[in-house]
């Protein structure tokens, strides 16, 4: 068959979704059932990351406009070079197009709708919705996705696939290093994210163990930890994020809702203790681990 999957994700910075279409795209032709078919990379650019992996047709369909590149570009190459099946890991497909497998990667904006805008609820709505009902089968990271698109959207039960991320313990940098005590969150800064509550539980922690009371801790001392915001006002390099998980002695993931979360299994891979908040896919992901 012939197999597209389309990326419009710059992949030189990677988050969680980047960091999903890139492993992905790694690791597809390392599967045995890969060599039977003819893979076709569709993109309005091909970063220099992409380039290094063998194993596509590289397409890039470019495209003079900052909008409109799917449902027009895409879908002229669709009607122009047909293909069998059309896998979107990201975003949205085209108004022309074939069998089609979507990712989804998560619907927080149905379960925590506060923190988004009118806009952002909106337009995230409409995609997903269009995604769900159009797709022939779903991909989604966690059981919890599954359950909400049921919820949410009445999806068909039946063509929706869990398949949990993993994580490429092969690129794992960085130096363990003696230096400062300290409490780390991963991550970005989106008020999803719960940051302002995890400053407030440091604040309380601080206060629970002061200098004065170092018996309450054992006789261990008292809390001497800084809080580490990775991510929050800025981006962090593969090298930065290992060596600052490597260093740290806890790391706190307190998000309000996550369709799946790549860092407390980062943190664990290299033996870091997890505190997580207990709700969406956490329970899901990591069980009784944190």
């Amino acid at each position: 068959m012939k197999i597209g999957i389309v990326n419009s994700l710059n992949l030189e910075k990677r988050t969680g979704v980047e960091e999903y279409v890139y492993q992905i795209l790694k690791h597809f032709p390392i599967v045995d059932e890969y060599k039977n078919h003819q893979f076709f990379l569709l993109a309005p650019f091909i970063s220099n990351e992409v380039k290094n992996i063998a194993g596509y047709t590289l397409k890039v369909l470019k495209w003079p406009f900052k909008f409109f590149w799917t449902q027009i570009r895409l879908s002229w190459e669709m009607l122009k070079n047909p293909i069998d099946i059309l896998f979107v890991p990201a975003h949205t497909f085209p108004l022309i197009h074939p069998k089609l497998v979507i990712m989804i990667h998560g619907l927080e904006y149905e379960n925590v709708p506060n923190v988004y805008s009118w806009w952002q609820r909106t337009k995230s709505r409409f995609l997903t919705k269009r995604n769900a009902k159009k797709a022939n089968k779903i991909i989604v990271p966690s059981q919890s996705v599954k359950d909400d698109l049921i919820k949410f959207y009445q999806t068909e039960p039946e063509k929706i696939f869990v398949i949990h991320h993993g994580i490429e313990l092969s690129a794992r940098g960085g130096s363990a290093s003696s230096g400062k005590k300290y409490i780390l969150y991963l991550g970005g800064g989106h008020k999803r994210k719960n940051i302002e509550g995890l400053k407030k539980a440091y604040e309380i922690l601080k206060n629970k163990y002061p200098p004065a009371s170092p018996a309450k801790l054992g006789g261990r001392g008292k809390i001497q930890h800084e809080l580490v915001l990775a991510g929050v006002d800025k981006y962090i390099s593969a090298e930065e994020k290992w060596k600052l998980l490597k260093n740290a002695d806890v790391m706190v993931y307190p998000s309000l809702c996550e369709g799946f979360g790549f860092p407390p299994l980062e943190a664990q891979s290299v033996g870091i203790p997890v505190v997580s908040s207990n709700v969406s896919s956490m329970p899901e992901i990591l069980k009784s681990s944190a």
